[in-house]
């Protein structure tokens, strides 16, 4: 299931809206103003829909500080306000489509289907679920289970865990890991990787991350570990090769 988070500050489109969104199959949870949207960021939903005029912080602030963070995430933006000016800063942004109201909330779910559909179709060739010990991992909904039981990760847990499941034996300097979960973004020491791994291995104790010394970390196989339907996974993964090079 995908999780939609909706701001919204008219209480009765913000419930029209959710009841359609709903009704898809979509898991949504809505927001009357920026404040309380602003600081639900890091829990990483799979699509946001932002008001224009959202009171406190504005559609704006918040497209900013979500696409700041995780510039993957797609932004759909709507407003009462139907300007080209408007609509071409959203796009600038990195907002992912526009809709000026009046709207059919039908519309609006169907947009969030083409969206969520088109990320879909771009991944649905690469692994979606990986098995690591008794932990199964699907990385497209970005949920971790232990016999069919979820495990919360936050959204920087969840991406060490992948870049170490994906690359089993190669070690990482903390620099490194630094750079891939924080996207350069991250002024803090690099002892926020050891608390990273620390609250990793708290929640997942048949990982088998090994310290390296003075260096960083890497993680050792349980057992086999394989791709539901696909080969077994390779030691080292193309996707981020270039990412330390």
């Amino acid at each position: 299931m995908f999780q939609v988070f909706l701001v919204e500050p008219d209480m009765q489109l913000n419930h029209l809206l959710c009841l359609y969104l709903q009704k898809e199959g979509l898991i949504t949870t809505s927001f009357f103003n920026g404040e309380k949207a602003i600081k639900n960021i890091d829990k990483n939903p799979h699509l946001w829909i932002l008001d224009r005029e959202t009171p406190t912080i504005d559609g704006f602030t918040i497209l900013s500080e979500v696409k700041s963070k995780y510039p993957d995430i797609p932004v759909i933006m709507i407003s009462e306000q139907n300007s080209n000016i408007d609509r071409i800063v959203a796009l600038e942004m990195g907002c992912d489509d526009y809709v000026s109201k009046p709207f059919l909330p039908k519309e609006l779910v169907l947009r969030v289907k083409k969206i969520l559909e088109h990320i879909h179709g771009n991944v649905k060739n690469r692994n979606r679920i990986l098995l690591y010990a008794e932990y199964k991992i699907d990385e497209i909904v970005r949920i971790v289970q232990k016999d069919e039981e979820m495990i919360n990760l936050t959204s920087k847990e969840f991406d060490l865990l992948l870049l170490l499941v994906k690359n089993l034996y190669r070690t990482f300097s903390r620099e490194q890991i630094l750079k891939y979960v924080w996207n350069d973004g991250h002024l803090g020491a690099e002892r926020s990787v050891d608390d990273l791994v620390r609250r990793l291995r708290r929640k997942m104790r048949n990982l088998r991350i090994e310290s390296i010394y003075s260096y960083g970390y890497r993680l050792l196989p349980n057992q086999v570990l394989k791709i539901k339907g696909c080969k077994t996974v390779t030691t080292q993964n193309e996707d981020i090769q270039g990412l330390f090079q």
